[in-house]
């Protein structure tokens, strides 16, 4: 059977590449008349950082805080994905009614995407990489890499 991308996962983390990752994925949405989830992970702050900042604050205040914070972070990014998807498709309105969700959420986001992959019954999962430097990839990896190898699912990585 010759897949159809219906149900499109793109992860996003707003760099240059972004754009261009996107409109590979509108481009398939189009193609296939899919549906377009993106997701954006929100890294957590280091545990160091946090200590630090609960001595300084006080604990209470700084859950205060956090709380107050963490729904106003969510929906400027929300607002801000949704602002970049109709500025890449001003002059295709018609494609924005492909975005089914904008998902934000806290967390590593190899596992968010994963999860949210799942959830959605993903046909294709589309992510840009940043051709980071040699060294700390040997080591760390990147978060393409890591999807690609955690995944059964369809996976596209967009190079710079």
């Amino acid at each position: 059977m010759i897949p159809e991308y219906k149900k499109i996962l793109y992860a996003t983390d707003l760099s240059a590449n972004a754009a261009h990752a996107f409109r590979h994925a509108i481009s398939l949405a189009r193609r296939y008349d899919g549906r377009i989830c993106f997701l954006h992970a929100l890294p957590e702050i280091d545990a160091s950082v946090v200590n630090y900042v609960a001595t300084v604050m006080g604990e209470t205040r700084l859950i205060d805080l956090e709380l107050e914070h963490k729904k106003e972070v969510v929906e400027q990014i929300r607002e801000r994905l949704q602002g970049f998807a109709e500025e890449e498709l001003a002059g295709h309105p018609e494609d924005l009614k492909r975005i089914e969700q904008i998902e934000v959420h806290h967390g590593n986001p190899v596992p968010l995407i994963l999860s949210l992959a799942d959830q959605i019954d993903a046909d294709l999962i589309v992510l840009g990489s940043h051709g980071k430097e040699k060294m700390r990839h040997a080591f760390l990896g990147s978060v393409a890499e890591k999807v690609l190898h955690k995944t059964q699912r369809t996976v596209m990585i967009v190079p710079l």
